[in-house]
């Protein structure tokens, strides 16, 4: 949705660019515009899965070490 905004009579050039600025941050363009900014592409299944197995393996050992008093 396009934002437009129409010079009044007797406003200048500053309060325009104000009242632009102004709606464009209460539409919420900005934050989306700054969202998709970097753009993170999707994880893949399989390192999905390499990261739950890693995790899992670190939390089998933390709880082993910890069972044998060393933390």
């Amino acid at each position: 949705m396009p934002i437009e905004i129409r010079k009044k009579e007797g406003e200048s050039g500053s309060a325009l660019l104000y009242n632009f600025t102004r709606r464009v941050k209460r539409s919420g363009i900005l934050k989306e515009v700054r969202a998709r900014r970097f753009r993170t592409r999707p994880v893949s299944r399989i390192k999905r899965k390499l990261s739950a197995i890693h995790r899992e393996s670190k939390r089998v050992d933390l709880e082993r070490q910890r069972k044998l008093g060393l933390l």
